[in-house]
C-alpha cells in the first residue's frame, strides 16, 4: 500500500471529505503511475479520483467499531517515532 495514504476509520474527529479525496488522489496516482495526468487523461483521472472518494465515504460511513476512537495526534507522533527509528 502507498505509504501516504493513511488510515481514516476510526479517529476524533471523523475524516473530513477532504481527506477522504486526498486519499483518493493518491491511490489513482498510484494505480496509474501518474502524478500529474496529461491533457488527455484528465477527465479519466478526475472521474476516477470521484468513485473512488465516494466509495471510500460510503465505506467510512458504513463501517462500525466496538473499539474508542483513536487520537488522531497520538497516531500521528507514532509514525514520527516510527520514521526516527527507520531512518535515523
Amino acid at each position: 500500500m502507498c505509504r501516504n495514504i493513511r488510515p481514516l476509520f476510526n479517529f476524533e474527529p471523523p475524516a473530513t471529505n477532504d481527506e477522504v479525496h486526498d486519499a483518493a488522489v493518491q491511490f489513482v496516482r498510484k494505480i496509474s503511475g501518474y502524478s500529474k495526468p496529461s491533457t488527455a487523461n484528465q477527465a479519466a483521472f478526475d472521474a476516477a479520483v470521484a468513485t473512488i472518494g465516494a466509495a471510500s465515504r460510503q465505506l467510512l460511513d458504513s463501517l462500525t467499531t466496538a473499539a474508542a476512537p483513536k487520537n488522531r495526534e497520538r497516531e500521528a507522533a507514532k509514525r514520527r517515532a516510527r520514521s526516527v527509528r527507520r531512518f535515523a
